[in-house]
């Protein structure tokens, strides 16, 4: 998902130089409150108080704790959220794990030990596309119109004579 499209960051797409495995970590300790956004996997540890999307892969230790809404390709879940979870491919919640909120997901991965206090619905990519342009409140961006067909020209008829 390219959330560019959905948040007004004016940021230059990924160059060939930027290293793929870069990773946005929020440490023991760190609190942020308000969105956050990376095009590059995100570790969490400490507190998350808002929206935080991922394109990639996140991250939630055993530390982390987070509120608010969470938008990302896959997780890894050993924390506790308070707040909604929209994963586009596979979430995998953690014995620690505690989520108290809505999950929106294509495929997960429970287990033992790990609750879920919430409710819960099985996703298709299409429709993570919509909840994210939903979320974020701007819609997704359009499709291209159909081609018009013009109808055959019809020759045109003579002028009328100017009657003066």
């Amino acid at each position: 998902m390219n959330i560019n499209k959905y948040l007004d960051f004016n940021k230059a797409p990924k160059s060939a130089e930027q290293n793929v495995n870069d990773v946005s970590r929020i440490s023991v300790g760190a609190a942020i409150r308000g969105d956050f956004s990376s095009a590059s996997d995100i570790r969490v540890d400490g507190s998350v108080d808002g929206t935080l999307f991922s394109e990639g892969k996140v991250v939630v230790g055993e530390s982390a704790s987070l509120s608010g809404k969470l938008f990302c390709t896959n997780v890894d879940f050993w924390g506790k959220m308070d707040g909604d979870i929209y994963v586009r491919d596979v979430l995998s919640l953690k014995s620690s794990a505690i989520v108290n909120g809505n999950i929106r997901v294509r495929k997960i991965q429970i287990e033992m030990g790990a609750q879920i206090n919430g409710s819960f619905k099985m996703i298709d990519e299409q429709e993570y596309e919509q909840l994210a342009a939903t979320i974020v409140g701007k819609a997704p961006a359009p499709a291209p119109p159909p081609a018009v067909k013009s109808a055959p020209s019809e020759p045109a008829e003579p002028a009328a004579p100017n009657a003066s």
